[in-house]
């Protein structure tokens, strides 16, 4: 908080030092108005011109003498009072435009930002703060265009891979169909091969057509949770199980050692599907006929699940971008780990929403998924 407060000290003290001296211009030239030309040696030819200037309407010495004494000695105080506050007023508006140049760099750093300027912006030194505020609003706005431009560009790029994948199970579908049409009499054998194939085909097909509605729903959601307090252990188990047929598949031993006493407080379906996502990435990435492993634990006012499978060391550079929507490790699209790239991007969104983090590590022997989210405290009986 200190540091706050003194962030604008140099403005302040320049403030400070701007107001005074305007008090110190005032204070001497009023003096020299009252002491050299009110009452000083300019008093007598002052009031001798104004004599002069009134006789010249008519008026006797006398009675112009006892004018000026009206207007002027009378009013003494008013006038000299009066004079005062012009000059204060003149002194302060010619010390305001030093603000005013202030304010004309501090907008003119905002059009820079609004422009999307690749200049840096500078302000005089005593707005230093300010200068560093606005170049790092300028540079954080510029990474998220950045950002948006290239899940843009990765999100068109995916729907045109789509689009061209849809046609290889397609026309395979059709082609193994029209066969089976166009010969009843087909052993079998070769038309359950040619049924086979064509039901892979068609569900090849459907996922690539779910993959659609996935990018298009992703943006348009808005992600609302049902919250509500659950045992950890019960929900892994459930998701745990309904992987148990891909892991039979794949030739996956699972390994779990997950404490039966963490309370979560939150959305169960939500959080459902962020394991679910993890463990289709660990499934889709890991080597075949090896484990993968599902902890949970409690450490301080935090339940830590950590996702680990045996699979190629995921380079630093891509495991940064892993959560960011629309991203894929293999640039190639295949059709086993064919994906929107929504997976890790939505698990993120929901684990943020529940106040928690969610990382990833990777080295030459196991990639693993971290997910931290705030434990709720049993009560006391």
């Amino acid at each position: 908080m200190r540091s706050k407060w003194n962030k604008y000290r140099s403005l302040k003290i320049r403030i400070m030092l701007q107001t005074l001296g305007i008090s110190l211009l005032v204070g001497i030239v009023g003096y020299l108005f009252i002491f050299v030309f009110v009452d000083g040696v300019l008093q007598a030819p002052f009031a001798d011109s104004m004599v002069h200037f009134f006789e010249k309407f008519g008026f006797d010495n006398e009675s112009a003498i006892h004018l000026y004494r009206a207007i002027f000695w009378d009013n003494k105080t008013m006038i000299i009072s009066t004079g005062f506050i012009f000059l204060f007023l003149c002194s302060f508006y010619l010390g305001m435009s030093r603000f005013t140049t202030y304010l004309r760099q501090i907008e003119s750093g905002i059009d820079m930002i609004l422009t999307d300027s690749s200049d840096l912006i500078e302000l005089e030194p005593e707005l230093q703060p300010m200068e560093n505020r606005l170049n790092e609003i300028k540079a954080n706005l510029k990474e998220q265009r950045r950002q948006t431009q290239e899940s843009e560009q990765r999100k068109n790029d995916l729907v045109v891979y789509l689009a061209h994948d849809l046609k290889t199970p397609l026309t395979s579908v059709i082609a193994y169909l029209s066969l089976l049409s166009e010969a009843p009499d087909m052993p079998l054998e070769q038309r359950a091969k040619y049924t086979h194939i064509s039901l892979e085909k068609a569900k090849r097909l459907g996922d690539l057509i779910n993959e659609f509605f996935e990018i298009t729903r992703y943006n348009l959601q808005n992600i609302t949770l049902e919250k509500k307090t659950f045992y950890l252990y019960v929900l892994l188990e459930q998701v745990l199980d309904s992987f148990e047929p891909v892991f039979q598949e794949r030739g996956l031993i699972c390994r779990t050692e997950i404490e039966d006493s963490i309370l979560i407080h939150g959305d169960p379906d939500k959080l459902a599907r962020v394991f679910e996502n993890l463990l289709r990435n660990g499934v889709s990435y890991c080597y075949p006929n090896s484990a993968i492993e599902v902890s949970a634990s409690g450490e301080d006012k935090e339940a830590v699940i950590r996702i680990r499978n045996q699979g190629k060391e995921i380079p630093k550079h891509k495991l940064e971008n892993l959560f960011e929507k629309f991203y894929r490790l293999d640039e190639a699209r295949s059709t086993e780990t064919g994906g929107a790239g929504l997976g890790l991007a939505i698990a993120r969104d929901i684990v943020e929403l529940h106040q928690g983090t969610i990382t990833a590590n990777s080295n030459k022997d196991f990639t693993e998924f971290i997910v931290r989210l705030p434990m709720e405290q049993k009560e006391e009986p």
